[in-house]
């Protein structure tokens, strides 16, 4: 099933030449372009990495994760655990404040921990271990754990979605499958919500009570976080042509995805920085939605991960370069301790259409409408898409294609309702690598039902497993719980691994200081 990857763009010069949009030339105002607009703002809400992005400017984490993914205190000035590691207190460092003038107080940390971990796995591992989660004082988090949870700070400290943000507890009430649409957090920046017009524009300015913590190295999502710009703006530009030529002009100073077809010609502009900032990546998924036909079904699951290459979706999405892309990824981020080749032989095994047409019929395909939900304007997930769309078209699926901008897939994918009321089959996304790095944090590999994220599997070995990798005695022990549970995975499917693609982002030379990992805001300076 090659497929031949399609012609994104036409004469690069030509496709450059596209109008400016007025230059970035305030010192102090930083110009962003997304990779798409954060149709949501609640980080707990969705699983967006545009919300998620927007979140690390208003909000504040008590933990953040260094280069070598090690938590770090943030928000906390540190904690100390008695009782054989079951009793845990966290204490608040003095002075912290909300954007409306109110101080952070260890009752709003606690409302936010049990509104993310409703909706977070490794939230929901956290709070099964705990017994009680309380604010004996203003400043101090208490929790009384059933067994020890030594990974308590990573969980409190995860940088990918959802984001363990602390909001005050006035919000923090408000129950996490609802939005919160108020964006009022802690963090280095506020959200201006006057200056907001979705789908185009997104503002914040400097918050003036924002104290950075003291001391340590800034480092991937911990340390002190310095804000040099009085405001950051994004500005939401979907044509990928347009927003490489409006930062190669300085009307902008910052391309979060630089579209791969176009690095050459980004790399060849003596202005620009192009580099890839995250390394551990972003792993495409053909995420099932298990609640309706056909892939209510795990032998049309099966199939269906048979058939789909993920050399054509990566050849698709990242080109021809093989430093950008990874083929032969399974369950977890290849270059995760926890990764296996445990029933690697299963991708692609069915790459002839026929053979594929028929295991479909014979595991139990009737024929369904599918519908496939299509982010257009995010090139990656638009091209993997496509070729997910094309494969099962050439097996025999009825498909409906639905192009959408992200943000409504985003919306959509959340609807548990029959196709014709707005529902829909699967859709393509990707998870960044340190979301896929360990059972912890590997939200779409629960099998949890209802309470499991956007797809609502269901499987107990999965939970069982995943369980089990928790209060497992050592490294050796967790490793062969993950090779366990890839091996289940594979039974159960419950998406499909798609390849990783290491994007590179493109900035103005003029700018120092930025941070690896997620596009953050604060650190980074006009030289």
């Amino acid at each position: 099933m090659m497929l031949k990857r399609r012609a994104v763009l036409g004469a690069a010069g030509a496709l450059l030449a596209a109008p400016r949009v007025g230059r970035a030339q305030d010192a102090r105002v930083l110009k962003f372009i997304p990779y798409a607009d954060a149709a949501v703002l609640d980080p707990v809400w969705t699983t967006s990495y545009a919300t998620r992005n927007h979140a690390l400017l208003v909000f504040d984490t008590l933990y953040g994760l260094n280069d070598r993914f090690e938590p770090q205190p943030q928000m906390v000035a540190g904690h100390v655990t008695e009782d054989d590691g079951k009793l845990w207190r966290l204490t608040l460092r003095p002075g912290l404040t909300f954007h409306d003038g109110q101080p952070v107080l260890a009752r709003d940390c606690v409302a936010s921990i049990r509104r993310w971990a409703r909706r977070d796995a490794f939230g929901q591992a956290l709070m099964a271990a705990t017994d009680e989660l309380s604010a004996p004082d203003d400043r101090t988090i208490r929790f009384r754990l059933k067994r020890p949870f030594p990974l308590l700070p990573a969980a409190l400290g995860k940088p990918g979605s959802n984001v363990p943000v602390i909001m005050p507890e006035r919000l923090a009430s408000t129950d996490a499958y609802t939005q919160v649409k108020e964006m009022v957090g802690s963090g280095p920046f506020r959200f201006l919500a006057g200056e907001h017009v979705p789908g185009a524009r997104l503002s914040y300015a400097r918050f003036e009570g924002y104290v950075p913590r003291e001391g340590g190295e800034a480092s991937f999502t911990a340390g002190p976080r310095v804000a040099h710009f009085d405001r950051v703006e994004w500005h939401v530009v979907p044509d990928p042509a347009t927003a490489a030529a409006a930062v190669q002009s300085g009307s902008v100073d910052w391309l979060d995805h630089a579209l791969i077809d176009l690095v050459p010609v980004l790399k060849r502009d003596a202005g620009l920085e192009v580099r890839v900032n995250d390394p551990t990546g972003l792993i495409g998924n053909l995420r099932f939605n298990h609640l309706l036909p056909p892939f209510d079904n795990p032998a049309v699951r099966r199939v269906v991960l048979a058939a789909v290459s993920q050399a054509d979706c990566m050849s698709a999405a990242a080109g021809a370069d093989p430093a950008l892309s990874q083929t032969g990824v399974g369950f977890f981020d290849p270059a995760s301790p926890m990764a296996s080749e445990v029933g690697m032989e299963a991708l692609g095994s069915l790459s002839d259409p026929a053979k594929a047409k028929k295991a479909l019929a014979e595991a139990g395909y009737k024929g369904e409408r599918v519908v496939i939900l299509a982010g257009t304007d995010v090139p990656r997930i638009n091209a993997v898409s496509e070729v997910v769309a094309e494969t099962m078209r050439q097996m025999g699926v009825n498909l409906d294609y639905v192009a959408a901008d992200w943000g409504s897939v985003v919306s959509r994918a959340t609807v548990r309702k029959p196709i014709e009321e707005g529902g829909y089959n699967c859709y393509c996304t990707y998870w960044a690598g340190i979301d896929q790095w360990s059972p912890a944090v590997h939200n779409f590999l629960r099998g949890n039902g209802e309470k499991a994220p956007n797809g609502w599997p269901t499987s107990p070995e999965l939970e069982h497993l995943r369980d089990a990798w928790f209060t497992a005695p050592d490294e050796a022990s967790q490793k062969d719980l993950a090779a366990r549970l890839q091996k289940q995975a594979f039974l159960d499917v419950p998406y499909v691994p798609l390849g990783k693609i290491r994007q590179p982002t493109a900035y103005r030379k003029g700018l120092v200081g930025m941070l690896s990992g997620p596009p953050q805001f604060t650190n980074i300076r006009r030289a």
